[in-house]
């Protein structure tokens, strides 16, 4: 699959995927105009959006329903090594969500392709909250 990178004035630089176009831009005290994430933030969404796939395809095949699932994604950045050292997801469920399906929902989050492919020093932090 090829993607166009295409140079949409400033610092725009947007990617044509499929047809579709994902815009980014930097914050305004990179220069740029603030209209649109930046590449960086698009590249935490993608772990953020598979991990929910691979949840949201647990649950549909158990029937269970995802009002209420959804998911908090955070990380420990290192600014000494400039990277990220440790990305924290966290499953959040309504008071009523089957327990006994906790472990294997962490698990499914888990098999997200993205998370495959980063590097596997990078801590991966996974876990369930309910309102109490």
């Amino acid at each position: 699959m090829a993607i166009d990178i295409i140079f949409d004035g400033g610092k725009k630089v947007n990617a044509v995927i499929d047809g579709f176009t994902v815009k980014t831009d930097q914050a305004l005290h990179s220069g740029g105009e603030n209209s649109a994430p930046t590449p960086f933030s698009l590249f935490i969404a993608s772990l953020g959006t598979c991990a929910g796939i691979y949840i949201k395809s647990f649950c549909d095949q158990r029937g269970i329903d995802t009002d209420g699932v959804h998911i908090t994604l955070d990380y420990v950045y290192d600014q000494a090594q400039k990277i990220i050292v440790k990305f924290i997801l966290i499953i959040n469920v309504p008071a009523d969500f089957p327990s006994q399906y906790d472990s294997a929902l962490i698990k499914s989050a888990s098999l997200c392709t993205v998370k495959r492919h980063l590097n596997p020093a990078i801590e991966n932090e996974i876990t369930i909250v309910r309102p109490t």
